[in-house]
């Protein structure tokens, strides 16, 4: 396997940090209308979906997370949440901030839950069951 070159995996890296950075400011503008209780800019749903997308892409083409694993499919929930936030704005507040509790949850959780279970662990399981 042939490492990618240096500025490959720096522009990467760079795309990354604008990416969430556009990403976090999507997620304080909508917590700003969810706290003063105003309707959601439609913008700021649309900043958190394409920016997070967008770090999905990345992460699941630098192998950093797998959409068979709990933080994959966390991930997949999340989006989820954010389309549903966007189209039912009476819904917006309670998903808002069960949104960013489990961002924070899924984000700092131990290495060994967010990916739970390990490739190797499923082959495992698979190799042990009968026929």
């Amino acid at each position: 396997m042939n490492p990618r070159p240096k500025s490959d995996a720096s522009f990467e890296r760079w795309l990354s940090v604008a990416l969430r950075t556009a990403h976090l400011a999507g997620v304080v503008w909508l917590g700003a209308a969810v706290v003063a209780s105003q309707p959601a800019d439609p913008r700021a749903t649309a900043l958190m979906a394409a920016s997070g997308v967008a770090l999905l892409l990345i992460d699941l083409r630098a192998g950093r997370i797998a959409l068979r694993e709990l933080a994959g499919a966390v991930v997949l929930l999340k989006l989820v949440l954010v389309v549903w936030m966007a189209l039912d704005a009476r819904q917006a507040a309670w998903i808002f901030w069960s949104l960013l509790v489990a961002s924070s949850i899924s984000s700092h959780a131990p290495k060994s839950w967010r990916h739970w279970p390990r490739p190797d662990q499923v082959r495992a399981s698979r190799a042990s069951k009968p026929g």
